[in-house]
């Protein structure tokens, strides 16, 4: 399957983000956010998410419109852009994991995007859906794309999604932006690739240990 890039369409994302905030306003009972994290007119910033439900595809697009406000663009999985090519328009691009040389295609793609004007890139680590609870386990490609850009003075930060149906029976979302984390330049991608992992996995235990039961910190985002 050949590379898929991100062809942005600014009418349709003005359009498409409130049909984004309807739909998580209908299959969601509330959605709950937490930022530490808010970037300046002038950031540049690479999110990095666990990726557990098809709903995390459209996150970065709710969260980038209502609260980031910054040139996104996203690496999305080419079986899944072929599927739904819509996410192309609002600055998705492919990445075939299968095949390494056409992944380092998608990377350096991904690289040359953060040379735009308050440029944020979101990625999901794991690069496929997982099972709710296991442990993370990220591969290399987000530390490599890391090492390339970090000279662009670019801030790095993990964003933990949790769903539960613990109070209702329509379900609560939970997202927890998290602050930007300190990556020694000293670190080779295995070392860099196990201090994220480890970054996000601490947000994401603490707010699967509280999702539900304490909403401190918390405010109500839909």
């Amino acid at each position: 399957m050949e590379f898929i890039p991100a062809k942005e369409s600014t009418w349709f994302i003005r359009i498409f983000k409130w049909y984004t905030w309807l739909l998580f306003k209908r299959r969601f009972s509330r959605v709950w956010l937490r930022q530490d994290y808010k970037p300046g007119k002038k950031s540049k910033t690479i999110y990095f998410l666990n990726h557990n439900s098809w709903w995390d595809g459209l996150i970065p697009l709710l969260l980038n419109e209502f609260r980031l406000k910054q040139q996104a663009r996203a690496l999305m999985e080419d079986r899944q852009m072929e599927q739904y090519r819509f996410f192309q328009k609002i600055g998705a691009f492919s990445i075939n994991r299968n095949y390494p040389r056409k992944a380092v295609t998608s990377m350096r793609y991904a690289v040359q995007s953060m040379q735009r004007n308050n440029a944020c890139l979101f990625v999901y680590p794991e690069g496929k859906i997982t099972p709710v609870g296991s442990k993370l386990q990220f591969e290399g490609g987000l530390a490599w794309i890391y090492s390339k850009v970090r000279d662009l003075d670019v801030d790095i930060v993990p964003i933990a999604i949790h769903i539960q149906t613990i109070r209702k029976d329509k379900p609560e979302l939970h997202l927890h932006v998290g602050e930007a984390v300190e990556v020694p330049g000293t670190l080779n991608n295995k070392k860099r690739t196990q201090l994220l992992q480890e970054k996000l996995q601490s947000l994401l235990n603490d707010l699967r240990s509280t999702a539900g039961f304490d909403d401190s910190g918390y405010e109500r985002f839909l």
